[in-house]
């Protein structure tokens, strides 16, 4: 599975791109816009078209799940500090049948201790990020857990192989995808390179 997180800032021809994105194969779009409040999330969420609804996944403002067919709702590390300890409180007023959960984490070891069942999981830094500068990557190693887990940081076309040796079941993408001169291109070269190293490896 392929994650692209959208740019914290809006870019130019943001939402143009983003359905060439769509139209290109991008299944989970992680709309993650902290400086956006509700009314904000809602005027970007509208221009979006309705059908590609079901592939994106909110950060913020959860409620947002209950007025939008929305694919599910992600948990900031911080966000899931606060509520996950009491889940059944959290959900009672979100309409969360046939949706995704997931949420971020920064340590492999309390990911693997963690004990809600998250559909995957967000782990970074895996290599030295692209859009977070001085971030540097710590090339977690989690073929030891048995939970679906996204690597992020620092992901490119060439280096997918690594993601896939470490064990990791899909990749997160944000500057090498919104940093890129033609976005789309990028994406579909991580999408066409990730399939196929995939493919190879789990033919060996």
């Amino acid at each position: 599975m392929i994650v692209l997180i959208a740019p914290e800032e809006d870019v130019p021809s943001e939402i143009e791109i983003l359905h060439q994105l769509f139209n290109a194969g991008l299944q989970y779009y992680h709309l993650r816009k902290p400086f956006k409040d509700l009314k904000q999330h809602k005027e970007y969420l509208n221009k979006i078209k309705p059908e590609y609804y079901n592939r994106v996944i909110i950060h913020h403002h959860h409620e947002l799940i209950n007025s939008y067919n929305l694919k599910g709702i992600h948990f900031q590390e911080q966000k899931r500090k606060d509520t996950i300890d009491n889940p059944t409180r959290y959900f009672k007023d979100l309409n969360m049948f046939g949706k995704t959960i997931s949420s971020s984490f920064h340590d492999p070891e309390e990911l693997n201790s963690c004990y809600f069942e998250f559909d995957y999981h967000l782990l970074s830094p895996v290599f030295n990020s692209i859009s977070k500068k001085g971030y540097e990557g710590r090339g977690f190693n989690v073929n030891h857990i048995n939970k679906t887990i996204v690597g992020m940081g620092g992901v490119t076309a060439e280096n997918l192989s690594k993601f896939n040796t470490l064990g990791y079941k899909g990749i997160g993408v944000l500057g090498g995808v919104w940093g890129a001169e033609k976005p789309v291109e990028a994406f579909k070269k991580i999408d066409e390179t990730f399939y196929l190293v995939q493919k190879t490896e789990n033919n060996d």
